[in-house]
């Protein structure tokens, strides 16, 4: 799968330590790429290790961790080929109740952090001419779900972020990739309902959360309704080393047929699509 200069390459994926990001990084580093797997639960990444990959503790809401990381990679390989920007979390609940402390922190990670992660390896990338930046979003990135405005807001502002970045970086030979996963069977899938129904399951809103823990848990009880993690480490693969890869990858469940009725309803008629399927 790799390409000729794929095993001098060098790639860092954030949110190592589980779901995506570690299935990515084994991937990566399976291919014969040194990989440096970053996290802040640096002992969950134990398990990369036989197959070669470098774990490292970081915090993408961190400026010196950030700077840290890059400058210790920049130090040991001459800096960042490959960038998988997969950190990410999942902050469920009405825009009226989720606290704007929480709702900022969702942005710091989803969005901020990978900003200031991708400024830092940009410079090695373009004075060298050739760079991957692999921004893992959501289908939630293209389409909108009561209860979940911070979360879709932070992948929408991704989406468009990755878009001026890509116009920006081309001149350099730098790839700038969207991946869209759609229900993956991750820790930021499974661990939002306790949360969601803590901030808005009593409250005014709370016949929509109830609706909405009510959906997810039958969803879970069904076989087939969350694709495994590594199915998105293939497709990321799949972009890393493809001569020119597309500009967005949608893999996982329902995600393609989500966003095409998206692309093709009014907003009042989606509206009343979800709103139904949460009755």
């Amino acid at each position: 799968m790799a390409n000729s200069q794929s095993p001098k390459r060098v790639a860092l994926v954030t949110g190592g330590s589980s779901g995506i990001g570690e299935a990515t990084a084994e991937a990566l580093a399976k291919e014969g790429y040194v990989v440096y797997a970053a996290a802040r639960r640096v002992e969950r990444m134990e398990r990369l290790k036989p197959f070669g990959c470098i774990p490292i503790k970081m915090d993408v809401t961190k400026d010196e961790d950030l700077t840290r990381v890059v400058d210790q990679i920049t130090c040991d390989h001459g800096g960042v080929d490959i960038l998988v920007n997969n950190a990410g979390l999942s902050v469920y609940g009405s825009v009226e109740e989720v606290p704007v402390d929480t709702a900022r922190y969702q942005f710091d990670v989803n969005f901020f952090g990978l900003g200031r992660l991708t400024q830092l390896v940009l410079p090695h990338m373009r004075e060298q001419g050739w760079g991957k930046i692999v921004n893992v979003s959501s289908g939630e990135g293209k389409v909108h779900a009561p209860l979940a405005a911070w979360y879709v807001a932070s992948k929408f502002a991704l989406e468009g972020f990755s878009d001026c970045l890509r116009a920006e970086t081309a001149q350099f030979g730098i790839d700038v990739v969207v991946i869209e996963p759609g229900a993956i069977d991750t820790e930021i899938t499974g661990g939002f309902i306790d949360p969601l129904l803590e901030t808005s399951g009593s409250g005014p809103y709370a016949s929509i959360a109830q609706g909405m823990a009510a959906w997810f848990r039958n969803m879970s009880a069904e076989r087939g309704t969350a694709s495994p993690p590594s199915l998105i480490a293939d497709t990321i693969m799949e972009a890393v080393t493809a001569a020119r890869p597309k500009t967005r990858y949608a893999a996982g469940v329902g995600v393609r047929r989500m966003i095409f009725f998206r692309q093709w309803m009014s907003d009042r008629m989606f509206d009343r699509a979800i709103m139904r399927m949460l009755e």
